[in-house]
């Protein structure tokens, strides 16, 4: 497991930074720990692969840490997936200075679908599937898996499948965009009421092109496609709620396999300085469990399921947040079938725990994270309730003991040495 967590820097009054890239935490387009987004002001922090929740979360506090202390005095961190208040003229904003080919495609990308839908930020995750797995699986199927590529891009196939699949149950428990502040939409867009996921509804981020995960061919052919049609302007552009990943090039990544999944649906938590808490990351990695325990769906009926998905979960991510899901009793059903598969692999008590509470948030939607965000709502803004939380947060940031100080002297990591020098903090 791997975490990418994506946050705009702030000034003390909610307007988004005017300060340059944070020079101590090295070249923004060369340093693959640290790097940016979208905009110039969009911080991404990425941290080593993680074997448990916990080791990954102990590289994200100190990345995190790490980012917040090379803020200009003043800077903040804005905790919410929905941007700070937008100029009105969104052209003064600054895209990410990633060199001329990333800027070129930002600015084309930008002239298609506007500056705002770039802008909301949020938690990717990255779930490889350990060697042993997929060994296991061939001595069991030597016929149908000839080789460890084959076996391993189906059971990411199988995997990235049931993402898309139950990404509303997703959206329902961990959803925490219920409102956009100044000047997001635009002026003829007026919303009936708060939403459980803005960011994840059809006027939240990106592109709005389907992908195809019924194998690895059809997942690269429908990309091309869509590149070639114009669609998309170039296989990069493709934001799906799941990428598979393995090689940047696509055409590599079809002839070399999978390698990795890229979860792209949770929204930043703003209750936690990191955006993510290590509960949501436990429960990802037991449904991501639960899912490769099951077989593929028939590849005749994947489009028409994940099409009917994406469509469910465009349905939850706009429900008012302080109402029940018009899909509850089938997220209980699916707590349920989780806690007898946890039993039966004999997982802690943890798990038990985390599950006894998203059942709750299931029955009473007010316990959900938009549900609870909608108590800090004043005259349609969460920005008072962002600035104290980015303000808190900062200052705990700059009170550690021992932050990490290591990209100041211009060294490049490898996975390996960066995990080393984060474990000795």
């Amino acid at each position: 497991m791997g975490i990418e967590i994506e946050m705009d820097r702030i000034d003390s009054q909610g307007n988004l930074s005017q300060e340059p890239y944070p020079a101590s935490i090295g070249d923004e387009k060369t340093k693959p720990w640290m790097t940016n987004d979208f905009l110039e002001v969009m911080s991404e922090t990425v941290t080593p692969a993680a074997d448990y929740a916990l080791e990954a979360m102990h590289y994200l506090y100190a990345l995190n840490t790490t980012l917040r202390n090379a803020l200009a005095p003043g800077e903040l961190l804005w905790p919410l997936s929905m941007p700070p208040r937008l100029p009105k003229d969104k052209s003064k904003l600054v895209l990410a200075k990633m060199g001329p080919k990333k800027e070129a495609y930002l600015h084309e990308w930008a002239k298609r679908h506007g500056y705002s839908q770039g802008t909301p930020c949020g938690v990717h995750i990255n779930l490889s599937i350990k060697p042993h797995i997929v060994d296991l699986v061939r001595k069991q199927l030597p016929d149908r898996f000839p080789d460890e590529r084959s076996a391993m891009n189906y059971l990411y196939t199988v995997v990235a499948q049931g993402f898309v699949r139950y990404r509303w149950l997703l959206t329902y428990l961990f959803g925490a965009s219920p409102v956009a502040e100044a000047n997001y939409l635009e002026p003829n867009q007026k919303l009936a009421h708060p939403m459980r996921s803005m960011r994840q509804s059809s006027y939240g981020f990106g592109t709005k092109f389907r992908g195809d995960f019924t194998n690895l061919d059809r997942y690269v052919a429908r990309i091309e496609e869509g590149v070639k049609e114009g669609i998309l302007t170039s296989d990069y552009e493709f934001h799906g709620p799941v990428r598979f990943k393995g090689n940047a090039e696509l055409k590599r990544l079809h002839k070399e396999g999978i390698k990795y999944v890229e979860l792209r649906m949770l929204d930043l938590d703003p209750t936690t300085a990191v955006g993510v808490k290590t509960v949501t990351l436990r429960f990802i990695r037991l449904l991501a469990s639960y899912l490769i325990m099951h077989p593929a769906m028939p590849e005749n009926e994947v489009d028409d399921v994940l099409k009917q998905a994406d469509e469910r979960n465009r349905v939850v991510a706009e429900e008012d947040p302080r109402k029940k899901t018009k899909y509850q009793a089938t997220a209980l059903a699916m707590i349920k079938r989780l806690a007898q598969y946890a039993n039966q692999i004999q997982l802690g008590p943890e798990y038990t725990e985390i599950l006894d509470e998203l059942e709750d948030r299931i029955l009473n939607s007010l316990m959900t994270p938009s549900g609870q965000l909608m108590n800090y709502v004043q005259d349609g803004s969460l920005e008072a309730y962002a600035l104290q939380r980015a303000k808190r947060y900062q200052e705990a940031a700059l009170e550690s003991l021992h932050p990490f100080h290591g990209f100041e002297d211009g060294k490049i990591y490898t996975t390996k040495e960066l995990k080393a020098a984060l474990d000795a903090l």
